[in-house]
């Protein structure tokens, strides 16, 4: 295994990451946009009003993106794997 195969395995490492936690990532920071323009014009300064919506965006997001994610990850792992066996 060279210097180039180790940064390629590094490069998919990041983007594989990045799809997986981008997409929960930015639905919780498009809510938490909305709820603190909401705050900023009604002058509501409640914590909770700005943590349970984020909260439950985070889960039912979590809940609809984890095939997604699960498939994301599996198809990395076993390219992983097959790697691992082609070394040996």
């Amino acid at each position: 295994m060279d210097s180039t195969e180790v940064i390629e395995i590094a490069r998919e490492t990041i983007v594989v990451g990045l799809k997986v936690g981008a997409p929960v990532l930015l639905l919780a920071l498009a809510v938490g946009l909305a709820i603190a323009l909401f705050q900023a014009l009604t002058q509501m300064q409640e914590m909770t009003l700005s943590f349970v919506p984020k909260i439950v965006t985070i889960f039912a997001s979590l809940f609809v993106l984890l095939p997604f994610m699960l498939s994301t990850l599996l198809t990395f792992t076993e390219g992983l794997m097959d790697r691992i066996v082609g070394l040996g």
